[in-house]
């Protein structure tokens, strides 16, 4: 497998074989859009990766193993669910740093296209490998954020009739946000990992929790149960919880609205609130 003597390489052929695999299962068991999705896609990792493979000699047995990875998680998800840690760890995780490491690597693949051979070729690898290891795990943050009244700025007056000014002086505490964002139940988020996100966020007792969409991916569309499972700690705090779509929730859009309602948590469709806090 590291060493061939024709001008296309075995991994080349492989890899072609596998995307035509993934285009036809997809196709037949899935849908059109799906199959174009991977013919172009797939596509372009099969081109770029066996540009380059020459290139990863020394590392070719990881090489062909991150490749089989990403093909076969997409052909998995055909028949798109929840899997469990194994299969995540070695199929999933492997498959989606490849993949985009290998997308990232189109500068080094044009100039072979020209017969150059462009310094830096694990560079786009390493900026994946980042972003993996990024998604493992869960960013908490805590900001400070002073908004001007209508005294400062005319334009950004909160309230529409004056203030007594007792009640500002009385309301010194800070009003308390957490917002949680982008959890994409899926490979990277368990919903172990997210219910445990959002038992603290109730556990702080906010006087808001805002979430502001992207609550799906490809591998939990097809349960409503496992976001509802995920969000349910949130139904602690009633009439304190909103939240929006993001691009990907409108893919399955009846899983979300289902989850959150059972959650307690109001959805924002075009839509707005006003709310009293504590604060």
């Amino acid at each position: 497998m590291g060493t061939y003597e024709s001008g296309v390489s075995p991994f080349a052929v492989c890899s072609f074989v596998a995307w035509l695999l993934v285009v036809a299962a997809a196709w037949s068991f899935r849908s059109r859009t799906y199959a174009f999705f991977n013919g172009v896609a797939l596509g372009l990792q099969v081109l770029f990766a066996s540009t380059l493979f020459p290139r990863f000699h020394a590392v070719w047995p990881f090489f062909v193993y991150a490749q089989a990875a990403l093909f076969v998680q997409s052909l998995a998800l055909v028949r798109p669910r929840m899997r469990g840690l194994a299969y995540r760890a070695l199929i999933s995780v492997p498959g989606a740093f490849f993949g985009a490491g290998t997308l990232l690597t189109f500068p080094w693949v044009l100039g072979a296209a020209f017969g150059l051979r462009l310094p830096g070729v694990w560079v786009p690898y390493a900026v994946a490998l980042f972003g993996v290891m990024q998604s493992l795990y869960s960013r908490e943050e805590q900001v400070e954020l002073v908004v001007a009244d209508g005294q400062s700025v005319p334009d950004l007056r909160r309230h529409r009739v004056p203030v007594p000014a007792r009640a500002h002086h009385a309301s010194r505490r800070p009003l308390r946000l957490i917002q949680i964002t982008d959890p994409h139940l899926g490979p990277f988020m368990s919903v172990a990992r997210l219910r445990t996100i959002c038992e603290r966020a109730a556990a702080r007792n906010p006087d808001l929790v805002l979430l502001t969409g992207d609550f799906l991916t490809m591998e939990s569309q097809s349960n409503p149960a496992l976001l509802a499972a995920a969000l349910a700690p949130l139904a602690a705090l009633p009439g304190r919880c909103f939240a929006c779509f993001g691009n990907h929730d409108h893919e399955a859009p009846d899983t979300v609205r289902g989850a959150l309602e059972q959650a307690g948590v109001t959805l924002l469709v075009d839509d707005a609130r006003e709310v009293e806090t504590a604060a």
